[in-house]
C-alpha cells in the first residue's frame, strides 16, 4: 500500500471514523503524521486539532475513547477510513454520532441487523472479550461449532411441530446466530451466501 499523502493537504488528511461493529459513520477529524503514528501505536484514535493547534486523543477528557480496529486508505491515499469501537457517545453534544444518528444495535434497521451481528462475531474472533459466548465457541474449534449448528437445527425442527410462536422464534434465532459463527469460522461472508441465493433466484 502506498504511504499516506500528507503533502496534498498541507500536512493533514481527513479521517472518517466508522463504528467497526455497527458500521455507522461517527465523526470526521483530521490527522497529521504524528496523530496517525500515535493512533497505530496506542490503538486509540488521535487527531490533530486545527482550532487548538495540537494533538488530541478522542476521549481524553470525556473517557469516551475510540478503540482502533482498522485503518484504510482511499484510492488517492489522501483520506483515511478509521474503523473503531466507541466506548460512549462520540459527539461533544452527547449524541452517539456527530451527525445526530443513533448508534445502538436496537436502532439498526431490520434488514441490516444480520450484517451488524456478523460484524460483531468477526470482531470477537479478532479481538476476544473475556466471558464472551462467541469467543467460547471459537475456542472450542470448528467441529464443535458445526456440531452446535446441527443441535440447534434439530431443536428448531422439534419446536416447529408445536404451536408456541415465541419458542419457535427463539430456536430460529439460535440457529441463525450459530450459523453466522460457523460462517466466520470458515472465513465465509454472509454476502457470499446471498450471492449464491441471488444466482439461484435468477434461474
Amino acid at each position: 500500500m502506498m504511504p499516506v499523502d500528507f503533502a496534498k493537504g498541507n500536512g493533514l488528511v481527513p479521517a472518517i471514523v466508522q463504528d467497526a461493529e455497527t458500521r455507522r459513520v461517527l465523526m470526521l477529524g483530521y490527522m497529521n503524521e504524528e496523530a496517525l503514528r500515535l493512533t497505530e501505536e496506542k490503538r486509540r484514535v488521535t487527531f490533530w486539532s486545527r482550532s487548538r493547534g495540537k494533538l488530541w486523543t478522542k476521549g481524553e477528557t470525556s473517557g469516551n475513547y475510540l478503540e482502533l480496529r482498522e485503518i484504510l486508505h482511499d484510492c488517492d491515499n489522501d483520506t483515511l477510513l478509521i474503523k473503531a469501537v466507541p466506548s460512549g457517545p462520540v459527539c461533544h453534544t452527547g449524541a452517539d454520532t456527530c451527525f445526530d444518528e443513533n448508534n445502538k444495535p436496537e436502532d439498526i434497521i431490520s434488514t441490516e441487523f444480520l450484517f451488524y451481528l456478523e460484524q460483531v462475531i468477526h470482531d470477537r474472533r479478532e479481538h476476544p472479550v473475556e466471558g464472551s459466548y462467541t469467543n467460547h465457541l471459537f475456542s472450542r474449534g470448528l467441529n464443535r461449532i458445526a456440531q452446535k449448528v446441527g443441535e440447534e437445527a434439530v431443536e428448531l425442527i422439534i419446536e416447529s411441530k408445536d404451536d408456541n410462536r415465541n419458542l419457535f422464534l427463539g430456536e430460529v434465532a439460535d440457529l441463525m446466530y450459530h450459523l453466522l459463527v460457523l460462517l466466520a469460522a470458515k472465513n465465509v461472508q454472509l454476502a457470499d451466501v446471498i450471492e449464491v441465493l441471488k444466482g439461484r433466484h435468477s434461474r
